[in-house]
């Protein structure tokens, strides 16, 4: 068995806690300070993450993904949001999925993704969308393994770390 099979059949999930705020918060503060994974330029606090995850609930509940290895670590974590505030929007929603670094490779995105978008089909949404920074290949790959399409590019409309960053918008059909 390969070590992306192996390692995928080792993780689970399991709706997000207060108790992860401190990895997922680690997860995704990496992010923020050191790519471009995310846009966000601020850090979170302990407080905001525990806040973000106890505003979470049914569809748009947070996940965590736990490889079972590791004395059950939190490796990466996983939500949807509401894609507008309008309500004509509200049958589509938006897909935020973040992995620890040292777990990349390893088929922890595509256990979350999976897990998110059997949740969205389940609770009746009809559309979902990926916006990634334009050059993160890894994420688009998988996004286009899950059966999402690229549906157009937004140029500059982010800055971080001093340069302008294109947005790869990504639709799936539920």
């Amino acid at each position: 068995m390969s070590e992306p099979s192996r390692s995928r059949s080792e993780i689970t999930t399991r709706l997000a806690t207060v108790d992860d705020a401190e990895v997922v918060r680690s997860i995704y503060n990496h992010e923020v300070e050191n790519h471009t994974t995310t846009l966000d330029i601020v850090p979170r606090s302990l407080v905001a993450q525990r806040e973000w995850i106890t505003q979470r609930s049914g569809a748009f509940s947070a996940i965590v993904a736990v490889r079972r290895v590791t004395s059950d670590s939190v490796v990466g974590f996983a939500s949807m949001s509401p894609y507008r505030e309008r309500a004509a929007y509200s049958t589509t929603v938006e897909d935020s999925v973040y992995v620890a670094r040292d777990h990349a490779g390893l088929g922890i995105g595509r256990t979350l993704m999976d897990e998110l978008i059997d949740t969205a089909r389940g609770s009746g949404f009809h559309s979902m969308i990926a916006r990634i920074e334009a050059s993160g290949e890894a994420s688009r790959a998988l996004h286009r393994a899950c059966g999402f399409e690229l549906i157009g590019v937004e140029r500059q409309v982010g800055r971080k770390f001093g340069r302008w960053l294109d947005m790869a918008v990504m639709q799936l059909m539920l």
